[in-house]
């Protein structure tokens, strides 16, 4: 599986590379929507409950985007089928930062962002120094196949 979400991302990196901007080309929010989604699929599989979704920047562009008449290709390109949205609120560490970054390198700056635009600096530099990301979150993608169950305990990464 992780194998064809590799493929797809590839396939389709047009897509995720450019946009709906206005301007014709896809913003970072967008862009990293894309990859994690294509995280969260694999993860989700894989049968963990709750994907983080912890930037408020990229979740403000999911909510814009779920009633896109695009939003059921793109996600099922990049994630393999329509992905939900569900409340799913907690905090810690999140788990899912390694298998982002062996695909896709370090988590760009908009994973720090809020909706308004504002940069937390301060979480920026602790993850650039420790490579952890410890944050609060309120939402996570599901199957979209109506069968989800929320753990009341979110999941503990493991520290490299």
């Amino acid at each position: 599986m992780l194998r064809l979400h590799t493929r797809v991302l590839e396939q389709h990196s047009h897509r995720t590379e450019r946009s709906t901007t206005m301007n014709g080309t896809l913003s970072p929010e967008r862009i990293d929507l894309g990859r994690f989604f294509s995280v969260a699929a694999e993860r989700l599989a894989a049968g963990h409950a709750v994907v983080e979704m912890f930037s408020g920047a990229i979740d403000a562009e999911w909510h814009r985007f779920l009633d896109d008449p695009e939003y059921a290709a793109f996600s099922t390109d990049l994630a393999g089928g329509v992905l939900g949205h569900v409340a799913a609120a907690g905090a810690g560490e999140i788990s899912w930062v390694a298998v982002y970054e062996k695909r896709f390198g370090m988590l760009s700056e908009v994973w720090f962002t809020d909706a308004d635009g504002t940069v937390d600096a301060g979480a920026l530099a602790r993850y650039r120094e420790t490579g952890a990301v410890v944050a609060e979150w309120d939402c996570s993608p599901t199957s979209g196949d109506g069968d989800d169950v929320m753990r009341q305990e979110p999941e503990k990464a493991t520290r490299r």
